[in-house]
């Protein structure tokens, strides 16, 4: 667990409701486990009741990515084009100043993935869904072979459809806005964005996602990134709410 949801939940158990209220060490069932009762996270994956790769559970990124999709990447790995590079550089600058999350805006896709919260994935028939912790948004992956919109009504989260390959659940998304945020950092993306995902659980406790971006207008050519998660057993999510009342976010002006 993250160092902000430990703060988040010291300050719960100074309220006088019940310790316990959060399940944040409420143990997780169905869960294989080691003799001495603590998660079996090399155990083998799950599957689906018709076995295919299952990806449920709560999930979070592993390791410090601090919201950046491009960490483990080269410097100049990134192929802006020169108006997207400028952008990117003024995000910098201005230390994120015109952030839509700022404003209590979803994160987006692939940065709903890349931040330091939980998200929880449940497979359902015909759909699989992710809750994520920040800002409380969800994202309904359609697995019901139809294709995706081709008008589509632009959205923060886009649209998604999903469909298995072997033991890979590969998810195509379209359909955003242009003023996407790739990743905390700030890394831009307009209406012409598609995003292909393709998870594969390796174990019980580690699947990785790697995340092909492709926006020909932002980018000179697609692009590739892989994210490590590791499942957080024993414990759910927090309730986020975002502040309707935020007095520091306009004072950030940059270097």
């Amino acid at each position: 667990m993250n160092t902000y949801r430990l703060i988040i939940a010291g300050l719960f158990m100074m309220t006088p409701s019940p310790a316990g209220a959060q399940w944040l060490k409420y143990p997780t069932p169905g869960i294989p486990r080691t003799s001495d009762g603590k998660p079996n996270l090399t155990a083998p994956a799950p599957k689906t009741a018709d076995g295919k790769m299952d990806p449920s559970g709560l999930w979070m990124t592993e390791g410090i990515y601090i919201g950046d999709i491009t960490k483990d990447l080269k410097p100049g790995a990134v192929p802006f084009q020169p108006w997207s590079q400028e952008l990117y550089k003024q995000r910098l600058g201005t230390l994120g100043k015109d952030d839509p999350t700022g404003r209590c805006i979803p994160g987006g896709v692939p940065r709903s993935t890349a931040v330091p919260y939980p998200f929880k994935i449940l497979a359902a028939p015909n759909i699989v869904v992710v809750l994520y912790e920040a800002v409380h948004a969800y994202r309904q992956i359609f697995t019901d072979a139809r294709p995706l919109p081709k008008d589509p009504n632009p959205n923060w989260l886009g649209y998604s459809i999903g469909h298995w390959e072997g033991d890979t659940f590969v998810v195509e998304s379209a359909g955003f806005n242009d003023n996407v945020w790739l990743d905390n950092q700030g890394h831009p993306a307009t209406e012409s964005l598609r995003v292909t995902e393709r998870f594969r659980r390796k174990d019980f406790g580690h699947m990785s996602v790697e995340i092909l971006i492709d926006d020909p207008k932002t980018y000179t050519k697609p692009w590739t990134v892989t994210l490590p998660l590791v499942l957080q057993p024993d414990t759910e999510m927090l309730e986020y709410i975002c502040p309707e009342n935020e007095k520091d976010f306009n004072r950030l002006v940059g270097k």
